[in-house]
């Protein structure tokens, strides 16, 4: 794995992903962190955007995926950010913390979060 990393913290978004039926209906906000490994030899040097990656449309691209989802699982969710974002051929490993800021479960008042790190197929 490369050690070069684009941290991404704090992203969130309004969604429908949920177990219970009123999840579905009403929403809820989640938040994602992100680390996306690439090598950023080339963008330390040149200065230019087009050595890295542009992470205002990482940022816009997961906050639609949670708009546009309805999934039942935060895990599915997460997967689903996860292989998305694996379309940017830069990138070489994605770790992402998908948090239901939240939750409805009766006495609970924490946070839920999911945490996935995907490769790159080679």
């Amino acid at each position: 794995m490369n050690k070069d990393c684009i941290r991404l913290n704090g992203i969130r978004s309004y969604g429908y992903t949920g177990l219970l039926p009123e999840e579905k209906v009403l929403g809820q906000w989640f938040e994602v962190d992100l680390a996306l490994w690439l090598d950023l030899t080339a963008a330390g040097q040149s200065d230019r955007i087009e050595d890295t990656l542009d992470y205002r449309q990482i940022i816009e691209q997961v906050k639609q995926i949670i708009r546009a989802s309805e999934y039942a699982l935060l895990e599915r969710l997460a997967a689903n950010i996860a292989e998305h974002l694996l379309n940017y051929t830069i990138l070489q490993t994605i770790g992402i913390r998908l948090t239901k800021v939240a939750a409805p479960i009766p006495d609970f008042s924490g946070r839920i979060t999911v945490e996935l790190t995907r490769n790159r197929s080679t």
